[in-house]
């Protein structure tokens, strides 16, 4: 079977000269939360603050002298280029680190550090990835693969190797964030051969679910599009010597949103008083979401915890979306009337819950729109009896909870509802975050239609997230769809979303 050949990689890897062994910390307060034994394995403290080092160093270590003196190269915006660009310096060879032109500089500058050329190609990772090959062919220089390459896997499965040394009883479980998959063949592989007993289960974002749809498909498949806010993870395509390891190897994927990503952080920042980036806490938030529906109570569960390369500028984000990932907040859009003791009354229902935020805007001579973030005490089932005890009471409420449009714009852009001359159409876009990108969009219009709403925010990571109303008449539908298209961004239409309903349009 393929795990027992590269039990055999594993069992060779040459990774210590550069890797650490890292630690598995108790996080005692998810371990009280789930009633098992939590531990993780802290592969943020490695010397680039991410497992990526494993790979890279054993992928060098393995190469003869006159390849590995050519140099190497590779397209990576996160923590394989610093982990390649630390490896090429430790054997003082050249390494080339093709980024797209929307990477942060923080990471930039990062890999520049260790002594690495960055060039800089495109708008995505397939532009980077391209150029990168194309340099390859031409310099000779080996190109070294984020995931899909059997020596990175090997030097990835030597984590798994460390979780079975490390952990005082034989697991019951071990939960692997998954990107392109090279982490979790790895692990997969060693640990299956070594202790098949012990259940190895993946965790995706929903919005970038590569290894899942490729099982469903019975192949590896090709995103069409990704959620890129666990960016170490966000990829289009998974591996294919990963897909087939991982198949033979994984026992179930589990999917978890952003809030629960961002749950995770927090659950690790109060329990071990680390910071990881979202793809970090990734397994961790898949762990929580497997223990809320399985009975794992005295059970030892080991989570990946990836990287913590993130960027400082994400953490608000982070903080803001942490509460509803873990339940602990609802964000509901209420109608109130237009009378003396409604806000009263609004706020009994409310008791003696705490209010995180409360937005109000003024919609007619009858009502008006409140968008609330209120603190939930923690009871099963409390957000759903609290929008119900609203609703008996007459008061039109939406639960926005889980609606993106909400949390990632309207709740910072309620200015009220504008009378547009045209037909309005909304659609939420994702932005390279590269100089000119906006003006190029713009400048693509070319003054056929008019914007007539217009959000962004930048998440501090290569792609920023815009809210984008358009005034095209319904004639011009078709024409404009084909414009989208054409701009080569990723977008979804949200005019019928209910919180735009609700707090920015005119229903006069």
């Amino acid at each position: 079977m393929l795990k027992k050949e590269y039990l055999t990689r594993i069992l060779a890897a040459r990774v210590y000269d550069l890797a650490e062994q890292t630690p598995l910390t108790e996080l005692a307060n998810v371990s009280t939360e789930t009633g098992a034994h939590v531990l993780l394995k802290r592969e943020d403290l490695q010397p680039i603050f991410s497992f990526k080092i494993r790979g890279a160093a054993n992928k060098v270590a393995q190469m003869p002298d006159e390849d590995r003196k050519r140099g190497v190269i590779t397209s990576s915006a996160g923590n394989h280029a610093q982990g390649l660009a630390m490896t090429a310096k430790a054997y003082g060879i050249p390494a080339t680190i093709v980024m797209s032109q929307s990477t942060p500089s923080i990471k930039i500058k990062a890999v520049e550090g260790l002594g690495a050329k960055v060039v800089l190609h495109g708008d995505t990772l397939e532009d980077a990835y391209d150029c990168a090959m194309d340099i390859s062919a031409e310099t000779g220089m080996t190109f070294v693969h984020p995931f899909d390459d059997a020596d990175v896997i090997a030097g990835q499965g030597t984590v798994g190797m460390e979780v079975l040394q490390q952990c005082k009883q034989r697991p019951y479980a071990v939960f692997v964030p998954i990107g392109g998959g090279g982490l979790i063949a790895g692990m997969g592989a060693y640990i299956k051969s070594v202790a098949p007993d012990v259940k190895i289960i993946g965790v995706e974002p929903e919005g970038a679910a590569g290894m899942h749809a490729s099982f469903a498909a019975g192949h590896p498949v090709t995103l069409n599009k990704i959620d890129r806010f666990a960016d170490g993870v966000a990829v289009r395509a998974i591996g294919k010597l990963s897909y087939e390891l991982a198949k033979e190897c994984v026992d179930d994927i589990i999917l978890v949103s952003t809030d629960e990503i961002c749950a995770a952080v927090r659950d690790i920042f109060e329990g071990a008083r680390a910071i990881m980036e979202p793809s970090g806490a990734l397994a961790l938030a898949g762990l929580k979401r497997y223990a809320r529906k399985n009975d794992v109570k005295g059970q030892e569960l080991v989570a990946i915890a990836s990287g913590a390369n993130v960027n400082f500028d994400r953490f608000g984000t982070i903080v803001e979306r942490a509460e509803l990932g873990s339940g602990g907040e609802a964000l509901l859009a209420v109608t109130i009337p237009e009378k003396p003791g409604s806000f009263l009354k609004f706020c009994k229902l409310i008791g003696r819950r705490n209010i995180t935020e409360f937005n109000y805007r003024y919609s007619c001579d009858n009502s008006a729109q409140v968008l609330a973030g209120i603190r939930l005490t923690g009871g099963k089932g409390e957000r759903e009896e609290l929008v119900k005890s609203i609703a008996d009471e007459g008061l039109p409420v939406s639960d926005l909870t889980r609606n993106e449009v909400a949390k990632r714009h309207v709740r910072h852009m309620i200015g009220g509802p504008v009378k547009t001359p045209e037909r309005e159409v909304v659609y939420r876009f994702e932005f390279p975050e590269r100089p000119g990108a906006l003006v190029d969009f713009l400048s693509s219009l070319a003054g056929r239609w008019s914007i007539s709403m217009f959000h962004y925010r930048n998440h501090g990571s290569a792609y920023g997230q815009v809210l984008l109303g358009m005034q095209v008449p319904e004639k011009d539908g078709a024409e404009f769809e084909k414009f989208l298209t054409s701009t080569g961004f990723e977008f979804r239409e949200e005019t019928g979303n209910p919180a735009y309903q609700a707090f920015l349009v005119d229903t006069d």
